[in-house]
């Protein structure tokens, strides 16, 4: 089955889509919403590619990869601006994001020396 080989990057994922979706409610209801705007507009961003990314790696698409690189450059900026913000959802939610992009960018084989996860699986 192809979504077993990309386990690890899809529960990522999914946890990092999680805590995206609870940390920009409750930066909603912050004292100063303004403050959050980036941090709420990233969040949103960020779940939404986390859940394609989940998909297509459980689909086994042949964009899975550029998908999960994608979502590596989105969750490592929302990891950032949350990391910015000292409520606890905020800090979670970083934590989260950075660990779902180190696991999307070794997924797609930013780690791995340029070489795609494909590649790696087919022993090129």
């Amino acid at each position: 089955m192809p979504h077993q080989k990309y386990q690890d990057c899809i529960e990522a994922c999914h946890k990092c889509a999680v805590e995206c979706e609870h940390c920009a409610t409750a930066c909603l209801h912050e004292d100063d919403i303004k403050m959050m705007v980036r941090c709420i507009e990233l969040d949103r961003s960020c779940a939404d590619i986390c859940a394609l990314a989940e998909r297509e790696m459980a689909r086994g698409s042949e964009f899975a990869e550029r998908v999960c690189q994608v979502c590596a450059e989105i969750c490592q900026a929302c990891g950032d601006e949350c990391a910015k913000h000292k409520m606890d959802h905020c800090q979670r939610c970083a934590e989260a994001c950075h660990r779902c992009a180190e696991a999307c960018r070794e997924m797609a084989g930013a780690t791995a020396g340029g070489r795609s996860m494909t590649d790696k699986l087919l022993g090129r």
